[in-house]
């Protein structure tokens, strides 16, 4: 399948604003070996500018850094610290695409991801959602997103060591973010 405007069901070009109400942008780690700590950011924005051939579009995204939640506040006290984010001298991560290109069903989006001072390539797999009009007369688009980095490319090198070995967290982190993003007026 070749992504073009036409093979897209109401496609518009033109630029989009992140829904925050109909949003969400996760992220999950191993945990001792044997389970995964999920957590959120409760502030993010995402601008997507919609080009007349869908693979010259562009993506934008920052993510409010203090924002972060696990559910369990003195993690998340501890999260937003040295040992982890630094959010006080990097408060916050961004991403900007550098390309649009296709892979079987899925879009790949390459850019680069910013955090704690380190600018490193990535590529998000997004299953593009689709797009309609609400019962307000806004025009939406809804896609997800999930990318895998490894925490220590980018600073982020705290970890404790387990008596029956091993280590409390894996380097590994999923990133995963859920989005309806609403066309802005011309």
């Amino acid at each position: 399948m070749t992504l073009t405007a036409t093979a897209i069901p109401g496609y518009t070009a033109g630029t989009w604003k992140l829904d925050p109400s109909h949003s969400e942008l996760t992220f999950s780690v191993r945990h001792l070996a044997i389970s995964k700590v999920k957590g959120s950011f409760q502030s993010f924005d995402v601008t997507v500018v919609t080009a007349e051939n869908p693979l010259d579009s562009k993506v934008t995204a920052s993510i409010d850094i203090a924002s972060v939640t696990t559910g369990q506040a003195p993690r998340d006290e501890h999260l937003r610290t040295s040992d982890f984010f630094a959010a006080d001298e990097h408060p916050q991560m961004t991403f900007v695409s550098t390309g649009l290109r296709e892979d079987g069903d899925h879009l790949l989006i390459d850019g680069d991801l910013s955090l704690r001072g380190v600018t490193k390539p990535v590529t998000l797999k997004t299953e593009f959602g689709g797009i309609t009009t609400d019962g307000y007369g806004q025009t939406k688009l809804g896609a997800e997103a999930t990318t895998k980095i490894d925490r220590t490319e980018f600073g982020v090198n705290w970890n404790a060591a387990l008596e029956a070995g091993g280590f409390t967290l894996g380097n590994d982190v999923t990133i995963t973010i859920d989005v309806q993003l609403v066309l802005q007026a011309a």
